[in-house]
């Protein structure tokens, strides 16, 4: 988190606005934090984007003509998702996602090793450890929660770097 993927697909999308090209954004519905039908990064840049319940919903809504597709939040997308993107791209459609690829235990989360496999290029970029200023590759969960998704921003996480993060479940004490 607060690494600027967000951001980076915002910025992707703008350059192929700019070239013409029709493009489509989507959000994962359970991701309202800052507005329910644009994906907005935490510093407040936006586009707007059409909130879908799932992988199904999204290609539902993809139109005929759209030349590029763009998900944010990738991470709260059921593993369907990595079907639905390869057959996108598989179609002349170009994708660009983002998303976080490790839970708040540093475990891999689904689908994004997935989608990551089968992508032409990944781009990572990293937040600044809040601790010790160093670059921060983990999400720590500062509250407690039982679930594995809780979608929040500074108020539930923060960046870590390897050696500051401490992988454990908030509500229980341990990992």
């Amino acid at each position: 988190m607060f690494s600027g993927k967000t951001e980076e697909l915002i910025r992707r999308v703008k350059r192929a606005v700019l070239a013409r090209q029709t493009v489509q954004a989507f959000k994962p519905r359970i991701d309202d934090r800052y507005a329910k039908t644009r994906i907005v990064s935490h510093g407040a840049i936006a586009i707007d984007a059409i909130a879908v319940s799932g992988s199904a919903s999204l290609a539902e809504r993809v139109e005929p003509d759209t030349d590029v597709v763009a998900i944010d939040e990738a991470q709260f997308f059921d593993r369907g998702i990595v079907e639905v993107v390869d057959s996108l791209a598989d179609s002349g459609v170009r994708v660009i996602l983002a998303g976080l690829d490790q839970d708040y235990l540093g475990r891999p989360f689904p689908p994004m090793p997935d989608l990551m496999a089968i992508a032409e290029e990944v781009t990572k970029v990293r937040a600044v450890c809040t601790v010790c200023g160093a670059s921060a590759s983990r999400s720590q969960r500062i509250i407690q929660a039982g679930a594995t998704v809780l979608v929040g921003g500074s108020e539930s996480y923060e960046a870590r770097c390897r050696a500051c993060f401490r992988p454990r479940d908030v509500a229980a004490g341990t990992r």
